[in-house]
Parts: C-alpha cells; structure tokens; sequence
C-alpha cells in the first residue's frame, strides 16, 4: 500500500463499506456518525487520521432500515469530509457509489437547478481532493468537478455474470437512446446483437413505448441501464419486447433504488430475473423474488486500492468497451 490507509462509511451503505474493506483486507476505521436530538448530524472520527489517505464510502440515497434519506446521506458524507480535513489526513477521496441528484444534471426546463453540480461544488468545498464513483447517469457529470474523478464501471461484475449464464439467441436491449453506449459496451462483451426501446418520457414517472428497433422475436433480452427508480419504464420496456415476441426476458440495472412500488412492478411483470448491484442497500423484502443483487465491492475495493498505491484505474475497464 502507499499512504496509511483509511475507510470511513457513513450510514447509507455500511455493509458495503465492509465488503470493501474485507476485501482490501483492513478493518472499517472508527467514527461516530449520529444525529442531534434536533435532526442535525453529529460525525467524530474516532481515531488518528493525520497524513493518511482517508476514503470515505458514502452513497447519496435512501436507507429505509436505518431512516436515511438521500439528503441525510449527503450531509453525512459532506460532515466526514470536513472532519477529516481538519484532523489532517493526507488525502480525502469521496468514494460515491450512487452519485445520487445525477439525474438534475442540465436546464431541461426554464427556471431550474443543475443539482448535480451543486452537489459536485460542496464536495470539493467540504474538503474531498478525489472522487471514485460508479455508473454515473451522465458522464459529463465528471465535467462538473475540479478534482480528478475515477468513474468506474458495473460491466465487469453485471456483464459477466450473464456471461457465465451462456445464454442462447441473446439480445441486448438499450431502454432509450441515451442507453446505446453502454448496451452496446454489453453487446460486444456477450457477443450479442443490439436493439432499442424509443420511448417518450411525458414527466419524471411517466414514459410511453413508442416503438421496438431491431430484431427481438424469438430472442431472450437483457435490458441494460443504470438506474431504476418507480420501474415504470423498465417494465413498460419489458411488455413491448414481450408483445414483439421475446422469450425471455431480463434486465441488469445499476443502481436499485426501487422507490415504491418498484418492487411490486417487478414482481408482477414479465420479467424473469432483474439483477442490481448493491451500490444501495436493496431491503431484504425485495430479495425474494426476481431481483437478485450482485456485489460491486470487489472492482471499489480494487479501484482504492490501486489510487493508494497511484495505479491506473483505467486499466480495469481494458476489455470492457465503455469508453470513447
């Protein structure tokens, strides 16, 4: 390793945070990351960080089990930051596996924020000097920070888990057009053909199917995109290649952040297999059925480690078509 090491989670996604040192193999450093009485967030590290290189694991989303919300998740993240930085470790890098807000990425319509800069501005002010971050809805969003950004990537753990499946007369399906890089980035890895869903999207839960492009019939799919949220788009996706005369069809999604009633949308559609990765706690409800959670731990904990000791990150993603 390079510098002394050293991961602090807050509490959106502990038992990654675990995962990850486990896999490093080192322990979760200490901190208390509480609330006031009055709803404020209290964080004490409980231990020396001067001089070291600190990476702090911090989703910005929902924990139902501990009654986090994506804004107490951010304030967690932004209050360690500082803490920190002011017990002087070397370097902060604020590692955001669901870089929640990534969705308010430009002026869709007059007279609204860019959140997700916002959110990348109080970042670095709070004292981070590095992001390492996954599947981002926008890789523009990189754009949004002053600091070096490590943007990794879910194929290596997703992609090959339908690899192993082998499975026959597959295709690869993008849910939207702005889906098409990375489903095709599956495509090549699964020796697939490509097709497409064109949907129009009336609001922020409302989408319509307008038409299926290429050839579905006969085919098992996989719909690949990055985050689903009601699965109102997800499953309409579904029923439209299932009306065009696919088998069978699954879906691989990024980030589960299930909002109700997601998961009973899921549940009752024709998918046969959904499957996420944990970068958000996915609620032990939602496991019984078709969603089956995959662990990002592995490529997070590999990424940090090759940042401690100044390795490319690039280097993961070599066989994975993601870029350019």
């Amino acid at each position: 390793m390079g510098y002394d090491l050293k991961i602090f989670s807050g509490n959106a996604n502990r038992p990654l945070a675990k995962d990850i040192s486990r896999a490093l193999d080192t322990r979760l450093a200490e901190a208390t990351v509480t609330g006031f009485s009055g709803g404020e967030t209290h964080v004490q590290i409980d231990e020396n960080v001067r001089g070291c290189d600190v990476f702090i694991i911090q989703p910005i989303c929902t924990n139902q089990k501990k009654g986090i919300s994506p804004n107490d998740a951010l304030m967690e993240l932004l209050v360690l930051i500082d803490a920190a930085r002011r017990a002087s470790a070397r370097r902060i890098t604020a590692v955001v596996p669901y870089y929640g807000y990534a969705r308010q990425d430009r002026k869709d319509r007059p007279r609204v924020p860019i959140t997700a800069k916002l959110i990348a501005n109080m970042i670095y002010t709070a004292g981070a000097r590095r992001v390492l971050t996954l599947d981002l809805h926008a890789n523009q969003i990189q754009g949004f920070f002053d600091i070096p950004v490590d943007h990794l990537y879910s194929i290596n753990i997703l992609g090959e888990y339908f690899k192993r499946k082998n499975l026959e007369d597959l295709v690869v399906v993008a849910p939207d057009v702005g889906g098409i890089k990375m489903a095709r980035a599956y495509a090549e890895l699964l020796g697939a053909p490509l097709a497409i869903v064109d949907k129009r999207r009336w609001s922020g839960q409302l989408t319509e199917v307008m038409n299926v492009i290429g050839e579905v019939k006969d085919k098992n799919a996989v719909i690949v995109d990055d985050i689903i949220s009601t699965g109102g788009s997800l499953t309409k996706a579904a029923a439209a290649l299932k009306d065009k005369g696919a088998c069978e069809i699954r879906a691989t999604i990024v980030h589960p952040v299930l909002a109700d009633p997601a998961v009973e949308y899921v549940e009752n559609s024709v998918l046969t297999e959904l499957v996420v990765s944990n970068s958000i706690p996915v609620p032990k409800r939602a496991r019984n059925g078709k969603i089956k959670v995959l662990s990002v731990a592995p490529i997070l904990a590999e990424s940090i480690r090759r940042i401690n000791n100044d390795e490319s990150v690039s280097d993961l993603f070599a066989n994975a078509k993601v870029e350019g």
